[in-house]
Order: structure tokens, then C-alpha cells, then sequence
């Protein structure tokens, strides 16, 4: 039964996000802390600028983040 579980939403890009850019979700989660005031794109457009991410990829950090209630 938990073979048919799978990971949905902005956390089912993890795996990818650690793999490609070789720091845990965890270090861009709190990246975004300080970004709480800002809006969704701005704060995807930091992490595209200031740190080479791909759009998908930092969109989906932000999505997640904003969800957790940590912005």
C-alpha cells in the first residue's frame, strides 16, 4: 500500500533540488526565512538571481515554504 504513495506538491521536487544543486531543502528553507515580507516571485526571482536556480525548482521552494506557515 505505501508502494502507491507518492509525493505530491512543491516537496515531490526535492529529491531533484538536492541532487542538482547539492545543499539540503532544509539550507534554502531557511534562505527564504528572511523573505517572509516579500512576495512569491520576488522571492523566487532572489533565488534565481542570487543563487543559479531554475525557475521550477525555486518556485517550488517557495510554494513549500509559504505552505509551512514559516513566511
Amino acid at each position: 500500500m505505501t508502494a502507491d504513495l507518492k509525493v505530491k506538491g512543491p516537496a515531490s521536487y526535492f529529491p531533484s533540488i538536492e541532487k542538482t544543486y547539492g545543499k539540503p531543502v532544509s539550507y534554502w528553507l531557511k534562505l527564504l526565512d528572511p523573505m517572509k515580507d516579500k512576495k512569491h516571485m520576488e522571492a523566487v526571482a532572489f533565488l534565481k538571481s542570487e543563487h543559479k536556480i531554475g525557475h521550477g525548482h525555486a518556485n517550488a521552494l517557495v510554494a513549500y515554504h509559504r505552505a509551512q506557515g514559516t513566511a
